[in-house]
């Protein structure tokens, strides 16, 4: 089925439009005689103009004769004030009365003012809004005085650079995080829903909802972005030593470049705070007190036949100490090279 029917043998004035997308279609294509009938289907709503003025609004879908139940309406109106025994050169403008739903997507992308980018937060964001005629007289008056069809392509090409400029206001507005905007993607909608609204009335239509289905960044913003929320999942002090050992693992890398340089940087500095704090921790080195065989190392008291001493884990060789001043003995020795006691 075509998208309309001017039927010039039967002369019947109607919209056949199976094209959802279609707001309005203009029939203007033969006159009007005598027998003529209009069809208006579940839907539609027709509108006679004769000199391009409105004659008559016509609501109520069904079959009307044209000469007993439309021109005797039309006279009471303006009229057509000749015999009608010849044809008359009028159009009927068809309205679609259904809600459309129009997707929309920013032609470019926005910048939109931040203190953390010089030359602002590169922006794009992708929805839709419902349309709907609301007023007759201008639609008339600004559009179908000069189209003969109207479409939801139509309304897209006129709003489009409009939603470009409402989606910088009010992220200004109401954006409160600029690297998570879809937690205020509502508001944003309803403020750029209520001067779209406004634009939209300028030719006879209203919007009665905006949505925003999401917003996107450019890939290596967007890739920060992931990273940041990966960072608040993670133990730092972990994911830092980990980035080091990587690092190290793979000396080419270059520690993954500026960012792995800083992480290794902050990785590194917090080890050595580790290390330091574990030196601190440590027991401390006591000097060899007299009396008794002591670790040559850490200068806790050991026994005879001890492999490892009991305070700092030291290996001990296999020797001999002096009982009195500690110092190491041959097994053969009867008196310490250090202080003379004799040990037999």
């Amino acid at each position: 089925m075509g998208l309309f029917n001017s039927n010039e043998f039967s002369n019947v004035i109607e919209w056949t439009g199976s094209d959802d997308s279609v707001i309005f279609w203009k029939w203007h294509n033969s006159e009007i005689k005598k027998g003529s009938r209009l069809v208006i289907r579940p839907g539609q709503d027709a509108i006679f103009l004769y000199n391009g003025k409105i004659e008559g609004i016509f609501t109520e879908e069904g079959n009307y004769e044209v000469e007993s139940q439309i021109i005797p309406f039309l006279s009471t109106l303006k009229g057509f004030k000749f015999g009608f025994n010849s044809g008359i050169r009028a159009e009927v403008l068809f309205v679609n009365t259904k809600e459309f739903t129009v997707k929309w997507g920013t032609r470019n992308a926005v910048n939109i003012p931040s203190p953390a980018l010089k030359g602002g937060l590169p922006v794009r964001a992708f929805g839709l809004f419902q349309v709907k005629v609301s007023d007759y007289i201008r639609l008339i008056d600004a559009v179908a005085g000069v189209k003969d069809k109207f479409t939801v392509d139509d309304v897209r090409d006129r709003m489009v650079s409009i939603l470009d400029e409402l989606l910088m206001k009010w992220i200004s507005k109401e954006g409160k995080d600029l690297f998570h905007l879809q937690s205020s993607a509502s508001e944003i909608a309803g403020g750029m829903n209520t001067d779209l609204d406004m634009e939209l009335m300028k030719f006879g239509m209203t919007s009665t909802e905006l949505r925003i289905s999401s917003f996107s960044y450019p890939e290596e913003i967007q890739k920060k972005i992931n990273e940041a929320a990966g960072y608040g999942m993670l133990d730092m002090d972990a994911y830092q030593r980990g980035k080091l050992a990587d690092s190290l693992d793979n000396p080419n890398s270059g520690a993954g470049g500026a960012a792995g340089m800083g992480f290794g940087m902050a990785a590194g500095i917090q080890m050595a705070k580790e290390m330091f704090a574990s030196t601190q921790a440590a027991p401390a080195q006591t000097t060899p007190t007299a009396g008794g065989a002591h670790c040559p190392n850490c200068g806790a008291a050991v026994k005879d036949g001890d492999k490892f001493c009991a305070g700092g884990g030291q290996k001990l060789e296999t020797a001999s100490f002096c009982p009195e001043c500690g110092a190491k003995v041959g097994g053969a020795d009867k008196f310490c090279n250090s202080c003379g006691k004799p040990l037999q």
